[in-house]
């Protein structure tokens, strides 16, 4: 039976924690560690450990060692060096893994990132010189305003506020926040970066691409379907508040006939991949695995979870989908200061969606992807009710060409489009905004073909990485810069007499975050590589309300029926219909067909639109 229709009511808005995974010294299969949980310093990424002790053994034991790269790599709560981590371990020695194992868990869950549940034993008050050392740290960086309402709190309060407070460095968050803040000044005309093409060699458009090449590409990507050596990542951190849901965006239905969920139509995508690559390479269908790894935020990982289980994760086998949490940061003022949300606690948010790299390592993602073996990674967002999961061309296309990051992209509709544009700048790949681009160089024809905009490849934030890249995430997650988004917090004002919450009318403060593409720049030319799609094929985004004239529930709908259609159209089927453009579509069940194939039964048949194609009869 297929999923209602979901409401405000049908994914309540639930606190989440980050998922943990099994130890790294675990015996299990794949398949079987990943669904078991452990809240323990083994469930880390084994390198990162493994890096610690061997920079323990190269120095005095006992002596302080240095662990900023391992704080780094620990999530730091979604930013470089917020976390305390490094203060925390520098004076235990790295080998007392039991020690390191308690100190983790209170972190992770103090910032309702995972670990156990406090007890109110773990949340009783610190005491005096814990208390004295961090107050210090806090009023050193000009922050000590967050104990401000330490003697009205009750003692599980201040031991909850303490937890909260020692996630965080609060001088590396003034520092990250200056940056933000205060960015270098605009270029001169001197100075302004080159914006050009990706070279050719970079680039393929399945537009005009050569059959024979797509077919290759397709073929390559199925073989490595086959041998389980693909997984997907999806960011589904968003709710649906535009389109008047607290649920998780996933959970939404863009009212399909078959009022399938955008969850429901992504793990049905994998399910017939997982079976046309098994028939291509003579397997058992339970033999080829596309695991699933989907990044969720605080308010979306319990519902999440909770949807996924209510509806048997849609057919997918439970133990190859991981629903892990990105990370936090503080909210800050217009000019740098910590906000309370209320007397004991810091108002947080998430980190951003370039807060997954991080999230990937802390989660115990990329370590269960070496385990399986998995060598290529698909990520993609949630809201693109047409993107091709796990895309066999796309695949093969970035294998074959044995690079670190591709990027799919569509054609940029006109000029004036405000949409992200993957470019060369200054000769490295990199986005650009829209607000980025001055009109000119907006307005500029491909020389190669007038009727092409120069810079068209429209960012869709749908990505391959090699799962050697994302080895070396410690190496540059650290880098990326934050950015600024200025939103209404809510939050206690720092001159407040009563400690009392206000919700604001207006921007009263700062969320810092990190985008997926920053990292693009650290990649060699050579390393990284661009497909162009059509964009009815595959691109269809969902950010506003019902009624808005583009990337609302309507025009998500009207595209998913309108592929169908040319589905049918294409392998032989007429389709006719008697009312308008929202009655002329055919929804098409991603069990029955990927990308249009195995609709040969339909050859010569006459369907009556509007329609569902759910089984091949």
């Amino acid at each position: 039976m297929s999923p209602p229709r979901m409401d405000e009511g049908g994914c309540s808005q639930v606190s989440g924690t980050l998922g943990i995974v099994a130890s790294a010294k675990s015996s299990l299969r794949p398949e079987e560690d990943f669904a078991k949980s452990s809240s323990s310093i083994e469930s880390m990424p084994a390198y990162d450990v493994r890096k610690a002790r061997q920079s323990h053994k190269k120095k005095v034991k006992r002596e302080k060692i240095d662990t900023t790269k391992l704080g780094r790599t620990l999530h730091d709560v979604g930013a470089p060096r917020v976390c305390s981590i490094p203060l925390v371990l520098q004076h235990q020695d790295i080998a007392d893994m039991d020690s390191i194992k308690s100190t983790m868990n209170s972190m992770m869950s103090a910032m309702n990132m995972g670990g156990q549940k406090d007890s109110e034993a773990q949340l009783q008050p610190p005491s005096d010189n814990d208390l004295k050392e961090l107050r210090e740290k806090y009023e050193t960086a000009g922050q000590g305003h967050v104990f401000s309402y330490w003697d009205d709190l009750k003692p599980l309060e201040k031991g909850a506020l303490f937890q909260q407070l020692q996630m965080f460095d609060p001088e590396h968050i003034n520092e990250i926040a200056d940056k933000a803040i205060n960015p270098p000044k605009p270029e001169s005309e001197e100075e302004k970066p080159k914006l050009e093409q990706l070279p050719d060699s970079a680039t393929t458009s399945t537009i005009d691409s050569k059959q024979s090449d797509l077919d290759e590409w397709h073929k390559e990507g199925l073989k490595l379907i086959s041998e389980n050596k693909v997984g997907v990542v999806l960011m589904a951190g968003g709710q649906g508040t535009r389109l008047g849901s607290s649920a998780p965006k996933g959970c939404y239905d863009i009212g399909l006939p078959s009022k399938k969920p955008l969850f429901q139509l992504q793990a049905e995508r994998i399910r017939r991949l997982q079976h046309t690559a098994a028939k291509h390479h003579s397997k058992e269908v339970l033999d080829v695995v596309v695991p699933w790894y989907i990044m969720t935020s605080g308010p979306t990982r319990k519902p999440t979870e909770e949807y996924f289980e209510e509806h048997h994760y849609f057919g997918l086998d439970r133990n190859n989908v991981k629903i892990f949490e990105q990370g936090v940061l503080p909210c800050i003022t217009m000019d740098g200061k910590i906000l309370l949300e209320t007397k004991d606690k810091v108002a947080v948010a998430p980190d951003g969606n370039g807060g997954l790299y991080n999230a990937l390592v802390l989660s115990g993602v990329v370590q269960d992807m070496e385990k399986r073996g998995i060598q290529h990674i698909h990520m993609f967002g949630v809201d693109n009710c047409l993107v091709r999961v796990a895309d066999p061309t796309f695949i093969g296309f970035s294998a074959s060409k044995n690079v670190d990051i591709a990027t799919k992209v569509v054609r940029k509709r006109d000029a004036k489009e405000s949409v992200g544009l993957i470019v060369a700048k200054n000769r490295k790949p990199d986005v650009v905004e829209y607000s980025e681009i001055d009109t000119s160089t907006g307005e500029a024809k491909d020389p190669k073909d007038n009727t092409l905009l120069k810079l068209r490849a429209a960012n869709i934030v749908n990505h391959y990485y090699s799962f050697q890249y994302l080895q070396s995430i410690p190496d540059w997650a650290h880098k990326l810069p934050h950015h600024v988004a200025k939103k209404k917090i809510p939050s206690i004002p720092l001159d407040s007499k009563t400690g009392e919450q206000v919700k604001p009318d207006a921007p009263n403060g700062i969320k810092l975050e990190l985008f997926v593409f920053d990292c693009f720049p650290f990649v060699p030319m050579e390393k990284f590589a661009c497909m162009e799609v059509k964009r009815e094929d595959e691109f269809s985004a969902l950010k506003n309300a019902p009624g808005s004239k583009e990337d609302s529930p309507e025009t998500s709908r009207r595209d998913i029926l309108a592929q169908g259609r040319r589905f049918l159209e294409e392998a032989g089927a007429t389709v006719v219909s008697e009312g308008g453009e929202e009655e002329s579509g055919v929804e098409v069940s991603p069990l029955i067909s990927y990308a249009g194939e195995g609709l040969e039964f339909l050859r010569g048949r006459e369907i009556k639109a509007p329609a569902v194609i759910e089984t091949q009869k």
